[in-house]
């Protein structure tokens, strides 16, 4: 069996757990972080793609943001179409001048891996995790499999970010753990394209066949969603189906057509709220997915993830540093406020923007919302604060 002997034990290798472990090197603490997935498997993995302004600030402190700056897409708006109108609403003067930043979430990862990677420190790739203990006691193991050999991590703390269905959040007892979820009555069909984006800003819409979508990853690439039922399968959306639907959910008298390409990556994810409560257990602390899914329409996915990770590691700085576990008694309420903030925006976007095939009060409620959003300049001042840096106020 091979063991090794760490400070801080970092469970999985996405946004969270990597940017953890580099301001931990930066801070002097030594950290292991060990991924089930293959490295091309999580440097290739497509997920979120818009940066808040704050989030965006702390990559470029922590000296993990050059490429982000230099290859990211900043954006002072966004646009909602309705009713077959379309209606911009300036993020940037609403949010006294703040922007956000277009740059994929794959990117982030690839930047912080090479960081590791050239500080040398502890990164272990296709180390499946099978099991994290002791974690009430001041030795935490954390056990996995790695090149058909158990290795054994024996630790001061334990973060887990190793999202939803990770090792982490099954550590903590049933009768400690609260979960809490909710499960939209759809889900997205997602798509990257090579095709040149036709709008310079997000576009946000409501249509009577459904939600849209229509982002961008590059001047060059094109990433745009279409909600489908539940039961849908990538099987009945054909490129001509998909490319004419998202035309149609798009389509004002003024705009052109949607830019047509080929289709690079698809797939059909499912829509739900998760948020798990405490975020820690003994020297178990949670971050990221592991912790709470909320549906991307806000947003909020890795924001709240990196900013998770701000929250811990001043912790972790303070007790290593000052021997104060204060701030790492208050992570767990700290983060959860925030987290249910993001919650409540994310359902907020989500509901406002997903039209119901049965129920037309529903229907009523949410163009009103959109008139709001859309036309009340104090409602569209609360969404723009909330979608441009809501980890940061």
């Amino acid at each position: 069996m091979k063991e090794f002997r760490t400070q801080v034990a970092i469970v999985g290798a996405g946004p969270a757990g990597l940017l953890l472990g580099h301001i931990l090197h930066l801070q002097g603490i030594e950290s292991v972080i060990l991924e089930h997935r293959s490295r091309e498997y999580v440097e290739k993995r497509v997920r979120a793609g818009v940066i808040e302004f704050g989030i965006a600030n702390l990559l470029e402190d922590v000296g993990a943001g050059g490429r982000m700056r230099r290859e990211g897409l900043v954006h002072r708006g966004i646009e909602i179409r309705y009713d077959h109108s379309a209606h911009r609403i300036a993020l940037s003067e609403l949010a006294d001048g703040r922007t956000y930043t277009v740059y994929g979430q794959q990117e982030v990862v690839k930047d912080l891996i090479a960081l590791r990677l050239e500080q040398g420190a502890a990164l272990y790739f296709e180390a499946e995790v099978s099991s994290i203990e002791d974690v009430t006691t001041n030795a935490p193991i954390v056990r996995a499999s790695m090149d058909g050999e158990d290795v054994r991590v024996r630790a001061d703390f334990v973060a887990g970010c190793d999202g939803s269905y990770g090792a982490s959040h099954r550590t903590i007892p049933g009768e400690v753990l609260r979960r809490y979820e909710r499960v939209y009555p759809f889900s997205w069909l997602g798509i990257l394209a090579q095709a040149a984006p036709a709008t310079e800003e997000l576009i946000y819409g409501r249509h009577e066949n459904g939600f849209v979508l229509y982002s961008m990853r590059s001047a060059s690439i094109s990433r745009l969603y279409l909600g489908v039922r539940p039961e849908d399968t990538l099987e009945q959306w054909s490129d001509d189906r998909i490319w004419d639907e998202l035309t149609e959910r798009l389509s004002t008298d003024e705009r052109p057509e949607v830019n047509r390409g080929p289709i690079l990556e698809r797939g059909i994810t499912a829509m739900r709220s998760v948020v798990i409560e405490p975020m820690r257990y003994g020297r178990l602390f949670l971050a990221g997915d592991a912790a709470h899914i909320v549906p991307p329409t806000g947003a909020k996915g890795m924001n709240l993830a990196l900013a998770d990770v701000r929250v811990l590691a001043e912790a972790f700085d303070a007790y290593y540093s000052k021997n104060d576990e204060v701030l790492l008694d208050a992570y767990s309420a700290k983060c959860l406020e925030r987290v249910w903030r993001a919650e409540e925006f994310s359902n907020y976007m989500t509901q406002m923007l997903h039209p119901s095939e049965d129920d037309a009060f529903e229907n009523g409620v949410q163009r009103a919302r959109l008139r709001q959003a859309t036309q009340n300049r104090e409602a569209a001042t609360v969404l723009s604060r909330n979608y441009v840096d809501l980890n940061s106020l």
